[in-house]
């Protein structure tokens, strides 16, 4: 079962509440997403890093409900 834009968001805010989270469906399947994330919590870490953090976020979902997620995370 695909991962609705709304559920993709709030799994990232519970993990990383001070964040700004934009979401693009890229192809309209619940499938395939791009997300930008800023967070004052990235400052000082790496981009692995800041891609772990909003992977973690997703407990699993990743290669699941979820297929695609391109990522882009910034700080405040």
């Amino acid at each position: 079962m695909p991962l609705s834009k709304e559920e993709l968001e709030n799994h990232i805010k519970e993990s990383i509440p001070d964040s700004t989270v934009n979401i693009e469906d890229l192809r309209g399947d619940g499938d395939h997403y791009s997300a930008t994330v800023t967070s004052k919590s990235f400052v000082g870490k790496s981009k692995i890093e800041q891609h772990k953090m909003v992977y973690d976020s997703l407990k699993g979902k990743m290669g699941n409900e979820l297929h695609a997620l391109m990522l882009k995370t910034r700080t405040e």
